[in-house]
C-alpha cells in the first residue's frame, strides 16, 4: 500500500460548520482516516453550513456520479443592501430603505411561492464559474471585470418560514426554504430577489439541507466524524438512488470489468435511502420488474459492498464497466 493510503473507501456525510471552506474540510477528513485520496462533491462557500458529501479512498471516483444534483437549501435573504459578493462577508456597493410592505408574511409567502419555476440566472462575480479559462473569482479580485453569462435554473419548491432581524435593527430578513437545479447560486437568487422588489440584497445565512439524495439528518459534525471514523459511513448505493445487482457469482468478472450479459445480471429497484442510511445490509429487497434500457447506469453489490458501475448497451445487448472500484465502497 502507498504512503498516504489508508485501504479505506467510503463515503460519509459532513454537516460543515460556519468558517470552514470545503477544503479546509477535506483536509480534517484526510487527518481523520489518515488516507490522502479525500473529496468532496460539491462546493459550499465558508459563509455556508450544511451537507457536504466526502469521498474517502478509492471511493473518490463516486464523483462524477454524485455532482450536479438538486439541492435544498434554507436561506436567510437579507434586505438593505448589495454586497460584491452577494453575500455578508463582501463590501457594500448599494443601500436603500426596507419597503414596509417587505415586512409583511401574507406579501412574501406570496413572493416566495412565485418563485416556482425556470428562470435565467447569472452567477456571483465571485464564483469559480470560468471565464476564458480564469476563475471568475480570481478575475475579480484582481479588479478585472468579469463578463459571466446567463444559465437557465429552476426552483423547483420554494417556501417563505419567517422572517428575522441581523444584527441590524434597521434590516429584514426573509427565511426561506428551496429546492433547485444544479448549478443554481443562491447568492444569485437571493440578489435577484431584491432586484426583483427594488430593495437591494444578500444572503445573510445559508445552510444546504439536502445534496441529491443525502440529507442534514445524515450528516455529522467533523467532531463526531472523528470519534465514529468508518461507522459514519452512508450507503453509497442508496445515495446513489439507482438499480442494483448483486455481482458475488460473477465477481471474478466484475473485478477486471469484464462485460456482463443480461442472463448474469438480475435487477432490483433502487434502495429507498430513508430506510438505508445507516446500514447497508439488504434484509428486504425489491426485484426489478422492468428489464434493462439503453444507457442505464446500476450498482453492482459483491460481498455488501459497492464493487462496481456498469452501464447497459442496447444495441450490443451488455452491460460494460463504467467505472470499477479498486477497494470495493463500504456499505454499513
Amino acid at each position: 500500500m502507498k504512503r498516504g493510503e489508508s485501504g479505506l473507501s467510503l463515503l460519509v456525510a459532513v454537516n460543515k460548520p460556519l468558517g470552514m471552506s470545503s477544503h479546509d474540510v477535506v483536509n480534517r477528513c484526510r487527518r481523520i482516516f489518515a488516507e490522502r485520496r479525500v473529496g468532496h462533491t460539491g462546493t459550499l462557500d465558508p459563509l455556508a453550513t450544511g451537507v457536504l458529501p466526502i469521498c474517502v479512498g478509492p471511493a473518490t471516483r463516486l464523483d462524477k456520479y454524485l455532482t450536479g444534483h438538486d439541492k435544498r437549501y434554507r436561506v436567510s435573504i437579507a434586505f438593505g443592501c448589495e454586497t460584491t459578493t452577494d453575500d455578508s462577508e463582501g463590501q457594500v456597493t448599494r443601500s436603500a430603505e426596507v419597503p414596509m410592505h417587505l415586512y409583511d408574511p401574507s406579501y412574501a409567502q406570496s413572493f416566495v411561492k412565485s418563485l416556482v419555476g425556470k428562470h435565467q440566472q447569472v452567477p456571483p462575480t465571485y464564483s469559480a464559474v470560468k471565464v476564458n479559462g480564469v476563475k471568475a473569482y480570481e478575475a475579480a479580485r484582481k479588479g478585472k471585470e468579469v463578463d459571466l453569462q446567463f444559465r437557465e435554473i429552476e426552483i423547483y419548491d420554494a417556501a417563505f418560514l419567517g422572517t428575522s432581524a441581523p444584527s441590524d435593527p434597521t434590516a429584514l430578513c426573509w427565511d426561506i426554504e428551496v429546492a433547485v437545479s444544479k448549478g443554481t447560486y443562491i447568492r444569485s437568487l437571493a440578489r435577484d430577489v431584491g432586484r426583483i422588489l427594488d430593495c437591494p440584497a444578500h444572503v445573510h445565512s445559508l445552510e444546504r439541507v439536502q445534496s441529491g439524495t443525502i440529507s442534514i439528518e445524515q450528516a455529522v459534525s467533523l467532531e463526531t466524524l472523528e470519534t465514529l471514523g468508518t461507522q459514519a459511513a452512508i450507503d453509497p448505493v442508496a445515495a446513489l438512488q439507482l438499480s442494483y445487482a448483486f455481482g458475488d457469482e460473477v465477481e471474478r468478472f466484475v473485478a477486471s470489468g469484464t462485460k456482463l450479459y443480461p442472463n448474469q445480471v438480475s435487477l432490483y429497484e433502487p434502495i429507498d435511502i430513508a430506510g438505508a442510511n445507516r446500514c447497508g445490509c439488504m434484509g428486504s429487497v425489491c426485484k426489478s420488474e422492468n428489464g434493462p434500457i439503453d444507457n442505464q447506469l446500476i450498482c453492482i453489490i459483491v460481498q455488501n459492498r459497492l464493487k462496481a458501475l456498469y452501464r447497459f448497451d442496447a444495441q450490443k445487448n451488455v452491460w460494460n464497466a463504467d467505472c470499477v472500484f479498486s477497494v470495493p465502497i463500504a456499505r454499513r
